[in-house]
């Protein structure tokens, strides 16, 4: 029997700080501590032992997902990016299910927990997903909210795998193409990740506006980054209360450019305070980045001393 994905995120989480960190504070569960690029030199810098790796792919991928995996232990995120190759509307009819189904079997052969993060910040104008141009003006029916929400429940569907039986009714029910066959279970975890605040900042383009539901998500993230203005914890705050019965996440955050050691410490608390948050993963690790710690030493002190012990 498999183990519940909580308690194999426990066991790793525990595993990687024992040798790195002192122990949480007494009644507090631990927090799954990430990182995009270079695990080992994050550790080097930080002393954190990553227990999530993440990495963001593109849909032309699909034949490096396996690889990728075995890549990405103990337990991956893989963050999944269309760019352009595909529409929303086009996924939700089916016609992007040889990336599913690549990407189903290769969860099924990995044999253990990933965070699957589809099409992330889905509310920013930048990614090829959004409903809307910079400008506010709509990207048509193929990108519209509606198609995203069908399109994101059809990848978790099809990623987490099951009976036929049970993924046609669910599909005949959003109104969309079956796949007529068994899919095998997977331990994916379903990660949906908007910004807190849409870019544009319209009422169609709030995060609420690309809510799959809940039978499509396991855990709700959000994307937060130091750009020498104020960060959005304000609409950090508001994601985490509009979904009370699902386990949170900041997929992404850093400092981008600055040293600001305040940043790191405002992360820990709500970290500490914030107990269905799930996962910290810090963006990136990868040397000479906007995001390297190497370069803010006041902040990469905060780091070891505050975001480290969390894991």
């Amino acid at each position: 029997m498999r183990r519940p994905l909580a308690a194999v995120l426990l066991a790793l989480s525990l595993a990687a700080a024992a040798a790195v960190a002192p122990a949480a504070a007494p009644g507090r569960s631990r927090v799954a501590l990430g990182v995009l690029g270079g695990a080992e030199r994050f550790a080097a810098l930080t002393g954190q032992r990553s227990t999530v790796r993440h990495v963001i792919m593109a849909w032309s991928q699909a034949g490096s997902i396996p690889t990728l995996l075995r890549q990405l232990g103990p337990v991956p995120m893989l963050g999944i990016n269309t760019e352009g190759a595909i529409t929303p509307l086009a996924i939700a009819q089916g016609r992007g299910d040889g990336f599913l189904l690549a990407l189903n079997a290769a969860l099924a052969e990995h044999q253990g927990p990933v965070y699957v993060r589809p099409l992330p910040e889905m509310n920013g104008y930048w990614n090829s997903y959004c409903a809307f141009d910079r400008d506010g003006s709509s990207r048509g029916p193929q990108y519209s909210t509606a198609a995203f929400r069908r399109a994101f429940a059809r990848i978790a569907l099809l990623a987490r795998g099951g009976a036929a039986s049970f993924l046609d009714a669910r599909l005949r029910r959003l109104g969309l193409p079956t796949v007529g066959r068994d899919l095998p279970r997977t331990q994916a975890r379903i990660v949906w990740n908007p910004q807190g605040y849409g870019s544009p900042d319209l009422p169609g383009n709030a995060a609420q506006a690309y809510y799959p539901g809940d039978a499509y998500v396991d855990v709700v993230a959000n994307d937060l980054y130091d750009q020498r203005f104020k960060a959005e914890w304000d609409a950090n705050e508001r994601l985490y209360a509009a979904h009370p019965t699902k386990a949170f996440a900041i997929a992404e955050w850093g400092l981008w450019g600055i040293d600001d050691p305040p940043f790191v410490e405002r992360m820990a608390a709500f970290a500490r305070s914030h107990r269905r948050l799930e996962l910290l993963a810090y963006f990136s690790g990868r040397p000479g980045s906007p995001w390297d710690l190497a370069t803010k030493p006041r902040s990469r002190a905060a780091y070891r001393r505050l975001i480290v012990p969390l894991g």
